[in-house]
Parts: structure tokens; C-alpha cells; sequence
């Protein structure tokens, strides 16, 4: 495992060449809002290796290395990984292939008894390519702890080590079906910084039952959440330790009150964000489907089903069921409506003449 500057740059100047780099790493996220990045692991086509993140005093050599423009990030469901990094550097890898969107593109790969929608471990993916079983012993680790158990580094290790192999793997057969251009704009997604960039006005998002307040009162729950949020970020807190979500409900709806110190610090926060009460909630999205809606979406996953089939996905992968209701009602933003999904289903859509 790497533990000091030198070691790192001296494993960075082994792999200057390698642009392929298997990406993995361990953190923690229990008691606080951002995660701890712990570990990163990387695997190249001639080195595996744990790096100790909490144990080096300049991470700015191996970010050089992981944010060149050449390089690309192979991930198994990249998304935290992605995040826990730009925590510390501020940047995003500029390629990216996912082999769990490479899995959901190629739906005879997927065990029969995974039901749809279900994400595919790496575990799980690595024996289907590879006929090797990981062990998963280590999943709740404390990955802070010091120092670390032997078998919990071959653990971390063995999540990268074979993740070039079921990449090559899986880009094969992505070319064949001539998919890799839909994986790419996939993992694309996954690089938009808005998705790293917190915005506490949208955090009322994250609370299913406020949209079921009764309308006046939507101000102050969208109010009540951003602050919420916003004092999770200045105090690096889990947001449900400042306040849960049945609570911040019941303080919307004059149920519960804030203490004295919490409600001098939200009376503060008001004066600095204004504009909150301008934000609107759309209600409706959220609310059971009517027959027609009903009837409308069983004609769309008809079409969506025989795509699937034509196309060897599942109709999950192309559209989900809400997805389907929320264009239905009006939604143009879905994400059946560009890229390679509208390409494939354009002329569907159009007949169901709901665009």
C-alpha cells in the first residue's frame, strides 16, 4: 500500500504511459456531510495498487495523473467514486467508461434473477465475465481505521483488479451491438458538474411528502430544506442530524416548533436567501395517475417492451414507469427525449402522438 509522497510519485512515474486506469476507493460517510475519501485504488496493465489518501501529505501528483485528458476512468457505477474524489480536487475525469451502465446495455449478461431495474455488483459482473468469486467481507468496514487489516487491502485491491479485463470485455461486445456510443453518452452524464455542485435551493427535491403540504405552505417547507441544507454543508453533518425529515414536516405544518438557537439561525438564513418563496412545486407530478395516464403509459411501455426486445436492454433501461407518467404529463426534460433513447424511439412516440 502507498503511504508516503514518494512512494506515489514513484508508482506515478511507473504508469506515466498507462491511459487505461481501473478506478475504485473507500471512504466513509456516517458522520458527516461529505465523504472521507480513505483509499483510491488503480489498477493499470501493470500495476494494482492501494493508495493510503489519509496517510499523504500531497495528493496533487495523483490528481495531475487521474485528470489528464487522455485518461480514462474505468469505474463499476462511478458515481460516489466520482464525487468522493472532486470533494478534495474540484475536477472530473474527462473520459469515462462504466461497466455497470455497460452491463445495463447488454441485458443477457444480467442473471436471471436479478429483477429489473436492479444494479449489478461488481462481484456479480466479475464472475459472469471472469468465473472468479469475490469475497465481500469488508463491505461495512470502518475504512478510516488505522492500520487496516491484510485482508481488508486485498479487498480493496481485488475491486480494481479485474475491472480492465471486464472492460475490454464488455466494450466488445457494446462495439458489436454497435453500442458504445450509447454507453459513452451515458457515462457523459455522469460528468456534468451540476450533479457535484450542491444547490441548497433545490434541496426540498429530496423530501418525498413535501409536495403533499398543502400549497400555501410550500414556501416555508422549500425554505425550511435549503436551510436545513445549508447548515448540513457549514457544519459537515449529516442533514437528518440537523433536523430529520418528520420533523422539518411538522415544523412546516405548525405541528413542532424550533428551538430558540434554531430558529434565530433560519430567521438569519432568510434574510440571505429571499428569494426562496418564489420557488414553486409542481404538485401534480406527484400525484396517482388518472385512467387515461394509465392507459396513455400501458401504450408507451408496449412500444418501449418490443424496443427492448429488438434491442437486447431491458424497457427499465430505456424508460421507466415514472419517467413514462412524468412525460405524460407535460415533462419535455425526461431522458427518453434525446440522445440514443429518442433515436430508437422517435417514430413510437410519434405514433402514440403524446409528444
Amino acid at each position: 500500500m502507498i503511504t508516503n509522497d514518494k512512494q506515489l510519485c514513484d508508482f506515478l512515474h511507473n504508469i506515466k504511459d498507462e491511459t487505461e486506469l481501473a478506478i475504485d476507493t473507500e471512504f466513509k460517510r456516517i458522520n458527516t456531510y461529505y465523504p472521507i475519501l480513505c483509499l483510491v485504488q488503480i489498477a493499470t496493465k501493470s500495476a494494482t495498487v492501494c493508495i493510503d489518501v489519509l496517510a499523504l501529505k500531497n495528493l496533487q501528483p495523483l490528481f495531475d495523473k487521474l485528470y489528464q485528458a487522455d485518461c480514462l476512468w474505468i469505474v463499476h457505477s462511478a458515481r460516489q467514486d466520482i464525487e468522493a474524489m472532486h470533494c478534495l480536487s474540484g475536477k472530473l475525469p474527462k473520459q469515462l467508461f462504466d461497466t455497470q451502465i455497460a452491463l445495463d446495455l447488454l441485458k443477457d449478461l444480467r442473471p436471471e434473477t436479478c429483477k429489473p431495474g436492479t444494479q449489478i455488483s461488481y462481484q456479480i459482473l466479475t464472475e459472469i465475465l471472469q468465473n472468479v468469486h469475490l469475497e465481500k467481507a469488508y463491505t461495512r468496514l470502518d475504512w478510516t481505521m488505522r492500520p487496516l487489516p491484510d485482508g481488508a487491502i486485498e479487498y480493496a485491491l481485488d475491486d480494481v483488479r479485474y475491472l480492465i479485463k471486464n472492460y475490454h470485455q464488455l466494450k466488445a461486445r457494446l462495439e458489436n451491438e454497435q453500442k458504445l456510443s450509447w454507453l459513452l453518452e451515458e457515462g457523459q452524464s455522469l460528468l456534468n458538474p451540476n450533479l457535484y455542485e450542491i444547490d441548497i435551493t433545490q434541496a426540498w427535491k429530496r423530501i418525498k411528502g413535501l409536495s403533499q403540504l398543502p400549497k400555501k405552505l410550500h414556501p416555508i417547507g422549500i425554505q425550511l430544506c435549503a436551510w436545513r441544507e445549508g447548515t448540513a454543508i457549514d457544519k459537515n453533518t449529516p442533514r437528518k442530524w440537523i433536523l430529520a425529515d418528520k420533523d422539518l414536516i411538522n415544523i412546516a405544518l405548525g405541528k413542532d416548533n424550533f428551538s430558540v438557537e434554531m430558529q434565530s439561525s433560519f430567521e438569519h438564513f432568510l434574510t440571505q436567501y429571499p428569494h426562496l418563496c418564489d420557488i414553486e412545486i409542481d404538485a401534480k407530478q406527484h400525484t396517482p395517475a388518472t385512467p387515461e395516464e394509465k392507459a396513455q403509459r400501458i401504450i408507451l411501455q408496449k412500444s418501449i417492451q418490443e424496443k427492448a426486445n429488438q434491442y437486447n436492454l431491458t424497457p427499465e433501461v430505456i424508460a421507466s414507469s415514472k419517467t413514462l407518467l412524468r412525460y405524460i404529463r407535460g415533462n419535455k426534460s425526461v431522458n427518453f427525449l434525446s440522445g440514443w433513447r429518442y433515436q430508437i424511439l422517435k417514430e413510437e412516440l410519434e405514433k402514440c402522438k403524446i409528444v
